[in-house]
């Protein structure tokens, strides 16, 4: 972050913004703003001749954004914003503005997420690419690995900040790893495959003209159902589920394997997040990975 806000790098980054602009037939028309700085990434806003731009850099765990691009603009350009430019060695993204968000501007969200499965189901075969480009595996066979990795970083948070609570909180996750591996067997033998899976799909990450798809820094591979923890925590409707549900069979039988899929992506979710916060016990959403190991406690498939 220290980094991000240094004058050197602002200097470096603009010129290759401005740069890249100019390759592409563009030019800067405005100031650059810097309006968010967080531990994983920064972005610079700035308007052209042809309307706002964003530059992303991306930190080390989510480096992986930037090749990301350029591959869902092949495979599914329809679903995604064309990149102006790419810096892979910087981990450096260019973008246009996408426009008011759903949060702005609502859509139907069971349309949205129809989208969002033909997305998936164009990924399916390019897995091994997408690993390849840094995106981390999370496939139900590795979730057992993954368990004990999100175990470690709670761990430490609990240490260090956990009050009593906490410390009984983390009793009972240890406690529960032979369920989670239970799930993760029975996920695995899921004859759906595995896709990338957003990992922070919300409306604020959908751009409503197109509904297009971004921010992608959260992805991991896994299956593809588990993508529907956050939309259905936030409208648990059974009309926008089994919507998308049928993009890959019968709703009716595929309800089970969504529930379980949401269920073991808690820990995706969890480790997404202690990738995010990069061992800063401190930061304000320190809590975070504990609080969504913890919601595979509950009774509910949801956080």
């Amino acid at each position: 972050m220290q980094l991000w806000t240094s004058a050197e790098w602002r200097r470096e980054a603009v010129a290759w913004m401005d740069s890249r602009l100019a390759s592409a037939g563009m030019t800067r028309t405005g100031e650059v703003e810097q309006p968010r700085v967080q531990s994983w990434a920064t972005v610079l806003r700035a308007s052209t001749n042809r309307g706002v731009v964003w530059l992303k850099a991306c930190g080390p765990g989510t480096a992986f954004e930037v090749p990301l691009y350029p591959l869902l603009h092949r495979l599914a350009p329809d679903r995604v914003l064309t990149p102006i430019a790419v810096d892979v060695e910087r981990s450096w993204l260019l973008l246009p503005d996408g426009g008011p968000t759903m949060r702005d501007s609502p859509r139907d969200l069971a349309e949205v997420l129809v989208g969002y499965a033909k997305l998936q189901l164009s990924l399916a075969d390019h897995v091994d690419e997408l690993i390849a480009i840094g995106v981390t595996d999370m496939r139900a066979a590795i979730m057992p690995t993954r368990f004990a990795e999100a175990m470690a970083a709670v761990g430490d948070y609990v240490e260090h900040r956990g009050d009593s609570a906490a410390h009984e909180t983390f009793a009972e996750l240890t406690r529960f790893e032979p369920t989670f591996r239970e799930w993760c067997d029975r996920l695995a033998e899921d004859p759906v495959p595995p896709s990338l899976d957003h990992n922070d799909l919300h409306q604020s990450n959908v751009f409503a003209t197109g509904a297009k798809f971004y921010d992608w820094g959260d992805s991991v591979v896994a299956h593809p159902f588990a993508s529907l923890l956050l939309p259905m925590t936030r409208a648990e409707d059974h009309r926008v589920r089994d919507a998308y549900l049928a993009e890959f069979g019968s709703p009716s039988q595929l309800v089970e394997s969504a529930e379980l899929a949401c269920r073991v992506g808690k820990v995706a979710r969890t480790l997404v997040w202690v990738r995010a916060l990069g061992g800063d016990l401190d930061h304000e959403y320190a809590s975070a990975p504990l609080e969504h190991m913890a919601s595979l406690l509950s009774d509910s498939y949801l956080l």
